[in-house]
């Protein structure tokens, strides 16, 4: 961390944007440490972390843009479970709450990276999606290397309760898709339960016609 200093806190975060593994909960907190140390400015600290945020959030914004809507449709309606109403029902919630996922997103562990595709596949402005990421990074760089700062040996804190949250996130995405594959299991069960049923009647109904 001293000797790549604050370009290299925002080198750091713009691969947790692209590749998670490198977690910012780590980064952001040792950088606050460092500063606290007199071996780093922690103003830069800040700047650059917010635009290594950025950066990795626009690329993500433009692979978004590229892939599209139509792409994602075409691949999810092929998929098991899915169906045109499921795309149809996400790209209507990210339309009405899209830029308040995009802000709040990019202080969610594993969504603010992802947040940044379907900002593209709807083409949100470029200008918007720039300004609300932006403020998001800033405020959550900012609390992590603060708190890092402030707490200076004990900085490894902060990576410990980030943890805790990153994991409360990782449940609910999980308490979530096994609800929603439980509900889709037996939607389509009942689909194909009124199919035959209707089935049987036609069978009825032709052969009352027949005699």
């Amino acid at each position: 961390m001293e000797a790549l200093g604050p370009v290299g806190v925002g080198i750091m975060v713009f691969l947790d944007n692209i590749f998670p593994p490198i977690p910012s909960e780590l980064v952001l907190p040792l950088a606050g440490f460092t500063a606290s140390q007199g071996q780093m400015n922690i103003v830069l600290a800040i700047v650059f972390a917010t635009v290594g945020s950025l950066v990795g959030a626009v690329l993500l914004w433009a692979l978004g843009k590229w892939i599209g809507i139509e792409r994602i449709a075409f691949v999810a309606v092929k998929m098991p479970l899915v169906d045109v109403d499921d795309v149809h029902k996400t790209v209507d919630w990210f339309d009405r709450h899209g830029d308040k996922a995009v802000f709040f997103g990019r202080m969610i562990p594993i969504f603010r990276s992802l947040i940044s595709i379907p900002a593209g596949m709807r083409d949100m402005r470029l200008p918007k999606f720039v300004l609300l990421t932006s403020v998001g990074s800033a405020i959550w760089n900012t609390i992590l290397i603060v708190a890092g700062f402030a707490l200076g040996e004990n900085w490894s804190i902060v990576e410990e309760y980030a943890g805790y949250f990153q994991n409360l996130v990782i449940v609910a995405v999980a308490v979530f898709v096994i609800v929603w594959v439980v509900f889709k299991v037996r939607k389509q069960r009942r689909k194909k339960a009124a199919g035959l049923d209707m089935t049987e009647d036609d069978h009825i109904e032709s052969g009352q016609f027949d005699s």
